[in-house]
């Protein structure tokens, strides 16, 4: 068994509180996410929670992913970018991309996050929406040096990196392993060619290694390894990274837990590749500069 990672950026995590019942209805049970019981992850989930369920592992950072609904994502990025003032975390943000009427208003709702200093690109926010924006929305990302991050099924792979090959100056995280809904044979072969076009699609599109517990309704190596190592074939490990998707994916495992099973599905893998894996890529992509060495310590919530 080889070392622990030296240094963990847990590059998709959702910090909020059930006690904001307008920006997050769901864990109120005011919305069905068609995921069942979701009570076990409806808590408080700030740094502090993360460092204390994270214990024994050198997470160094945190990327927090939009979760309020609709534009309340907006005023989400504005709200933890200020209390990462002072929590220290999340050192980067991803925020969301309301449904909009128009390019000019979907500019004008990036631009309006763009104020947090830890604001680093969005995803849409839009139940039932197109999985990919307007080219113009896509290259005003670009524009402004921001990443998109792609919600997408298996049977919208395909089409994603059509559409996303034409904007090779824009930074894509295709979020939580190609978000596969379970693990029926068409489902899988989907999702296969999906992540192989994306792959293929171009070197400014990669992958992140997260939510898998959700299809998969469990957490462990063997459950894993199907899906961890053909994503890390596809894209190299330069181009993916390790995700929590907590407290969601708590509802299947303890963080301690979800770390150990990434630590044993690439043990076999070089350190360079396991850093990259476990921090360096998630550094890169979201130009956390501060995280660029093993020894950046732990997450201070103090």
């Amino acid at each position: 068994m080889s070392d622990r990672p030296g240094r963990i950026i847990d590059a998709h995590v959702h910090l909020w509180d059930p006690a904001r019942t307008d920006w997050y209805p769901y864990l109120g049970g005011g919305r069905d996410l068609g995921m069942g019981d979701v009570s076990g992850m409806a808590r408080r989930f700030d740094p502090a929670a993360h460092e204390h369920e994270s214990r024994g592992w050198n997470v160094v950072d945190l990327v927090n992913v939009a979760a309020a609904t609709g534009r309340y994502s907006v005023a989400e990025t504005l709200e933890l970018d200020r209390l990462a003032g002072i929590d220290g975390q999340p050192a980067a943000i991803i925020g969301g991309l309301p449904a909009t009427t128009s390019t000019a208003e979907a500019v004008g709702l990036i631009d309006e996050q763009a104020v947090a200093t830890r604001f680093r690109g969005v995803r849409p926010m839009h139940a039932g929406g197109p999985p990919v924006p307007d080219d113009d929305v896509l290259a005003s990302l670009a524009d402004r040096s921001l990443v998109f991050e792609l919600m997408a099924h298996p049977p919208d792979l395909v089409d994603a990196a059509r559409r996303l090959q034409d904007h090779p100056d824009l930074t894509v995280v295709v979020e939580h392993t190609g978000w596969p809904r379970s693990t029926e044979d068409a489902e899988r072969a989907l999702w296969a060619a999906g992540l192989e076009a994306l792959a293929d699609a171009g070197d400014h599109i990669h992958c992140k290694l997260s939510g898998l517990a959700m299809p998969l309704g469990a957490v462990g190596v063997d459950a894993f390894r199907p899906w961890i190592e053909p994503a890390i074939e596809a894209f190299g490990a330069g181009r993916c990274m390790f995700a929590s998707n907590f407290p969601v994916d708590g509802l299947h495992t303890t963080l301690d837990g979800l770390w150990s099973t990434y630590d044993a599905v690439t043990a076999g893998l070089g350190d360079d590749d396991r850093d990259l894996l476990f921090a360096g890529t998630a550094a890169r992509i979201y130009d956390l500069g501060g995280a660029s060495g093993s020894d950046s310590g732990s997450v201070d919530a103090s």
